[in-house]
């Protein structure tokens, strides 16, 4: 009974070992590579496998990339791997680049790849440039008339700038500044609708991919409507801006003629108010006169008559009431 215990753990172990042994050494993807004129050793694989590269993506690899006719180590695919880059798209893209007669290395499309970018897609932008459509850009010519352009940007991708390159964004930007660059420098808007490759031509003559990802290969203006008379708008802003300051002005002046007159109204009675003062003295002086003996009754009397020869003058003087109904 104990025999055939050990007998079975036996079985049992060599079964484990092999499966191990098996996984340890990956004999297919040797012979597969043997097969495919790749010269990897059996030790190289299970080295791979402690470092936790998978042997089958770098034996995958380096079979494509032989039968492609290109030079890569596992050394290099492994780097690029460990460096978190995506293998299988650098070599794609390197096969595509070679296809095309694309100069492009696998240290430069790891370094690509590495930044972020898809490198296989940008080969394909090289061979199959891309259009791309920009948004409405609206401009005003030197006589006040708005126009709005649209343009179409065909570019391929710079795959010496890729990394570090600006993006679309930027040519987008560069391409809608020099639509408005181009139709404000025209004397009138005529001029930019008879001539829209004059907006091409400027704008090309720039250099806007300076810099960028991608290769401006042309730009062609699609629309261009006709807007607002901005010029107009201004000069009927700016009349009733100037309509509001001369209305200020004129307010603030009858502000202060309104001023003027109730201070002078105020002076008039403060006049009145002194010559009422001085009046209600006369009498005080005319006693004062009787009881100092200047002045007698006589004096008196000729100065009432005198006051009422004047009275009487000036009601003569004024019309009746009959005299007003019959003018």
């Amino acid at each position: 009974m104990g025999s055939e215990i050990s007998l079975i753990l036996i079985v049992v172990g060599g079964v484990i070992a092999f499966f191990l042994l098996l996984y340890l050494l990956p004999v297919n993807l040797w012979f597969t590579a043997q097969l495919s004129n790749v010269r990897i050793s059996l030790l190289n694989l299970v080295l791979m496998r402690l470092r936790k590269v998978p042997p089958s993506l770098v034996t995958n690899a380096m079979i494509t990339s032989t039968k492609a006719g290109l030079r890569i180590s596992t050394n290099e695919i492994e780097t690029h791997y460990l460096a978190g880059g995506n293998v299988n798209k650098v070599i794609k893209a390197l096969i595509s680049a070679d296809k095309a007669n694309i100069p492009l290395d696998f240290k430069l499309a790891t370094a690509i790849d590495l930044a972020g970018r898809d490198v296989f897609d940008a080969v394909q932008l090289s061979v199959n440039p891309q259009v791309i459509n920009t948004p409405p850009v609206a401009a005003v010519a030197k006589d006040g008339i708005q126009l709005i352009a649209k343009a179409r940007v065909t570019v391929r991708a710079n795959i010496n700038q890729l990394v570090g390159g600006a993006g679309e964004e930027t040519i987008l930007a560069r391409v809608g500044e020099g639509i408005v660059t181009t139709i404000g420098s025209s004397i009138n808007h005529k001029e930019t609708l008879e001539n829209p490759d004059r907006i091409s031509k400027t704008v090309l003559s720039k250099g806007l991919d300076s810099g960028t990802a991608f290769e401006i290969l042309s730009i062609d203006i699609a629309d261009i409507d006709i807007g607002d008379n901005v010029g107009a708008k201004l000069q009927i802003d700016q009349a009733e801006a100037d309509l509001k300051v001369a209305n200020a002005r004129a307010e603030e002046r009858r502000a202060m003629a309104v001023a003027t007159e109730q201070e002078m109204r105020a002076k008039t009675q403060e006049a009145k108010a002194k010559v009422i003062e001085a009046e209600s003295q006369v009498p005080l002086a005319m006693a004062e006169a009787f009881r100092s003996g200047n002045l007698g009754i006589m004096d008196y009397y000729k100065m009432q008559n005198i006051q009422a020869d004047t009275d009487m003058r000036s009601s003569i003087s004024k019309p009746t009431s009959d005299d007003k109904g019959k003018s």
